[in-house]
C-alpha cells in the first residue's frame, strides 16, 4: 500500500503523507516521497507542489520499529542513512515550488520535511520539534537551523521542546498560522499564484534560491544576475514586457 498520496489538478501538485495513525516514516515513505518529488523536475504538468499529511498530524518523524526488532543486516543503517539525507535534497533541489502546509505534529524527521520546503504555513494545532533525545537518537539541528533560531534549536535538541506554530508564526518562520479548516485553501491558493506565473521564471528562481543560500553575497547575486541573463533569452521574458506594455495577462508557453 502507497505510505505517499499525489495528485495533480491545475498545475498544482498536492504531496500527503498517508501512514496513520501519525504519519511516520519507514524507509519505504522515504523512497516513495523521493521518487515522486524526482518526477516534478520532467512533469510540465505540474508548476508548483503542495505538501501536507494524512488526518491530524503531519509528520511524527521516523518509523522506530524497526529500532526495536534485533540488529539489522549488514550495511543497512548506512543505506538508511544515506536514503533519509536525499529526501530534503529532493525537495530542496526540486525545479517546482514546495509549499508545506503542516496540518499537526511536524518532529524530527517531519521537521526537516518542514525545513526543505519554500514556503511554510501551518494550521493552529501543528507544533514542531526535534525530540530525538528522548528516544536515544539525535534529531535534525542542521535542518532546523535553516529555519529557526539560535537559541531555539537547541533548546529543542537538548530539551526536546515542542514550539507552537503561534510562536513560530510570532518568530516570523510561518507565513500564516491558520484555523485548521482554512490551512490547505490558503496553502492552495499561492500555489495556484505561483502556476500562473512564467514556468521558466519560477524554475530559474527556485534554483537560484536553492543555489545561492550558501553563497558570498557576491558569489550569490552574480549567480542569480546570469539566471536573470538567460531567462531574458526566452520567449516567456519577452511575452512578459509585452503583456505588462500592453496591459493585458500575459500568455506563458514555458519556453
Amino acid at each position: 500500500m502507497a505510505l505517499v498520496r499525489l495528485e495533480v489538478e491545475d498545475g498544482v501538485a498536492v504531496v500527503t503523507l498517508d501512514n496513520p495513525p501519525v504519519n511516520s516514516m519507514p524507509i519505504e515513505a522515504v523512497e516513495e516521497m523521493t521518487a515522486i518529488f524526482d518526477t516534478f523536475n520532467d512533469r510540465d504538468d505540474v508548476l508548483a507542489v503542495v505538501l501536507t499529511g494524512a488526518g491530524k498530524q503531519f509528520c511524527a518523524g521516523a518509523d522506530l520499529k524497526p529500532a526495536t526488532t534485533g540488529e539489522p543486516e549488514q550495511g543497512y543503517e548506512w543505506r538508511r542513512m544515506r536514503k533519509v539525507r536525499e529526501i530534503s535534497y529532493s525537495i530542496i533541489e526540486c525545479k517546482k515550488p514546495v509549499i508545506a502546509a503542516v496540518n499537526g505534529a511536524a518532529l524530527g524527521a517531519g521537521l526537516g520535511l518542514v525545513a526543505s520546503c519554500d514556503i511554510l504555513v501551518a494550521s493552529e494545532k501543528a507544533v514542531f520539534g526535534l525530540p530525538e533525545i528522548d528516544v536515544g537518537l539525535m534529531g535534525g539541528g542542521r535542518h532546523a537551523m535553516r529555519i529557526l533560531p539560535h537559541s531555539l534549536v537547541r533548546r529543542m535538541v537538548l530539551t526536546g521542546y515542542r514550539a507552537p506554530a503561534r510562536e513560530l508564526f510570532d518568530r516570523g518562520v510561518l507565513e500564516a498560522c491558520l484555523p485548521p479548516e482554512e490551512l490547505m485553501p490558503y496553502a492552495m491558493g499561492i500555489a495556484r499564484q505561483i502556476a500562473a506565473k512564467s514556468p521558466l521564471a519560477v524554475a530559474y528562481a527556485k534554483d537560484s534560491l536553492a543555489a545561492i543560500e550558501n553563497m558570498t553575497l557576491r558569489d550569490g547575486y552574480r549567480y542569480e544576475q546570469g539566471n536573470t541573463n538567460r531567462l531574458k533569452k526566452s520567449d516567456d521574458a519577452k511575452e512578459a514586457v509585452r503583456a505588462f506594455v500592453e496591459k493585458r495577462p500575459p500568455v506563458f508557453t514555458g519556453r
